[in-house]
């Protein structure tokens, strides 16, 4: 009879495990593709799935017709298709910003009219979309692993750029909420709002090279590094009254980060305007000449070469099953979406999430095994508008800190095990609404960063419920393997470089 009721014990003890729930993701991915609009890129959508510019959960909401053009006699003007490689740029700054948001200031609060794109540098060249064109390596089109993640998974039909302008201040929004030199400094609106001008950023930025700063009355003044005179972007510590990121908050939780990004094609390696620690002096550590960072913290957390992320995901990197908490993933020039010659975008973050998804390691949790599919959340969204059109109007921030908030609309795909096929989700976000997530997830106060997060209004609680059963991964296929991106000996270039 004991032999009979510890096995009724162990039976039971089993059944509880194998429907134990997961309490937590373990794993946050946050993909960062470069300068697209939902209406530029994910055009292609409604050739297949209901579209609205006025949506419930059921539309993705992307214009197809009728874009506003303040330069047209109409008023409006027809976009045109045109190849995700599409061989120019646009102007990203944020005068590139101001022009296409043409801000209504008749109106209390102040509205983004969203005619003025024609006003970029390349003209009407911003009133096109990526047309989903197939080729031998993707008889489905080249934008279809995109298109397969935006209808399998989670959509956000209002995602927007937390900064106004280029990707440098958005790295640093994307890291720590904010791309202020100090906590004082966001507190007054004051960013750093623009991209360097021919040199390194952050601790690498040498005497004489040059950004902007921008004030909470939009007014942006040249700011020229001159140490000497101790005007850095070499933001200091919080305690010496520079400003946290999320790092901090991971550090002080015993909670493991990694941020993937590229070495780019110059000889500043790690000083690239996609690479957000660079800034800060106590991850950076910079040499005293400011040609390279030599903290720990950078040593740990910091990789140049993207591809990693797929070995450490996949466990068959020199480390094993090395997925850390929280990564950032940062494309090369060849797989970022970059305007000019860029294509490999779809198929580097199909990789992305297939190297999640097909991986062999686990993690045990309170006694039970967890795949990394199982245990992850997987973040999709670009870094700005590129100067693009974009139908919806950011809403401008009534704070002293929102004179540089919101910037334009871009693509957010949210994908876990535990997300509907086909969710659409209509609340607004931002790039605080991640670190939000960040934070709600693994316990940490949410807004402790007293930036961006404080300010994001949820944390992506409607894309999951971890009350559902993890749906089986199906592979999102594409032209390219993650083991051809691990094999790849390309050298790599920036991701503005195609």
């Amino acid at each position: 009879m004991k032999h009979i009721f510890f096995i009724l014990l162990l039976v039971s003890g089993l059944a509880v495990a194998a429907c134990a729930q997961l309490q937590q993701f373990q794993h946050i991915v946050i993909v960062f593709q470069e300068n697209r609009t939902p209406d530029n890129l994910f055009y292609a959508l409604c050739a297949t799935e209901p579209c609205s510019t006025n949506p419930d959960n059921h539309h993705y909401n992307i214009q197809t017709a009728n874009w506003l053009d303040k330069t047209s006699p109409s008023g409006v003007t027809q976009p045109t298709g045109v190849a995700l490689a599409n061989g120019y740029d646009l102007d990203h700054s944020h005068g590139g910003w101001v022009k296409e948001c043409d801000l209504n200031t008749q109106v209390k609060p102040p509205v983004c009219r969203m005619d003025g794109a024609a006003g970029t540098k390349s003209n009407r060249g911003a009133f096109v979309y990526v047309l989903n064109t197939p080729d031998s390596k993707h008889p489905n089109g080249i934008l279809s692993s995109y298109l397969t993640l935006a209808t399998q998974y989670g959509w956000g039909n209002f995602m927007f750029q937390t900064n106004q302008g280029p990707s440098y201040p958005a790295h640093q929004f994307i890291f720590g909420g904010t791309s202020a030199l100090s906590a004082a400094g966001d507190a007054a609106g004051t960013f750093v709002s623009e991209n360097f001008g021919t040199g390194p950023a952050g601790c690498y930025a040498k005497d004489g090279e040059t950004t902007k700063l921008i004030n909470s009355a939009g007014k942006e003044t040249t700011y020229t590094i001159n140490h000497a005179a101790g005007k850095t972007t070499c933001v200091l510590p919080q305690s010496q009254g520079g400003r946290s990121t999320m790092a901090n908050l991971l550090d002080n939780a015993g909670l493991g980060w990694k941020y993937y990004s590229t070495k780019g094609g110059g000889t500043d390696f790690g000083g690239s305007i996609w690479t957000a620690p660079n800034t800060l002096q106590e991850i950076c550590v910079p040499d005293p000449t400011f040609q390279t960072c030599t903290g720990m913290e950078w040593a740990n957390h910091v990789d140049l070469n993207p591809s990693d992320f797929l070995g450490d995901a996949l466990g068959t990197g020199k480390f094993g099953c090395n997925l850390a908490n929280v990564s950032w993933v940062i494309p090369t020039g060849a797989n970022s979406d970059h305007p000019g010659g860029s294509k490999g975008g779809p198929d580097w973050v199909a990789s992305v999430v297939d190297a999640v998804g097909q991986s062999t390691c686990t993690d045990t949790i309170n006694g039970q095994s967890f795949s990394y599919w199982q245990d992850t959340a997987i973040v999709i969204t670009w870094d700005d508008f590129g100067g693009w059109y974009d139908h919806v109007p950011p809403q401008i921030l009534n704070s002293p800190e929102g004179g540089y908030q919101l910037g334009i609309r871009v693509p957010l795909i949210f994908v876990s095990a535990y997300t509907p096929v086909g969710l659409i989700n209509n609340y607004n976000h931002d790039f605080g609404t991640i670190l939000r997530f960040v934070e709600r997830n693994f316990g940490l106060v949410q807004g402790a960063l007293g930036f961006a997060d404080q300010r994001a209004t949820n944390a992506f609680a409607a894309f999951y419920s971890l009350s559902n059963t993890p749906r089986p991964f199906q592979t999102v296929h594409s032209a390219k393997s993650a083991l051809d991106f691990i094999n790849d000996t390309t050298p790599p270039t920036d991701p503005d470089d195609y």
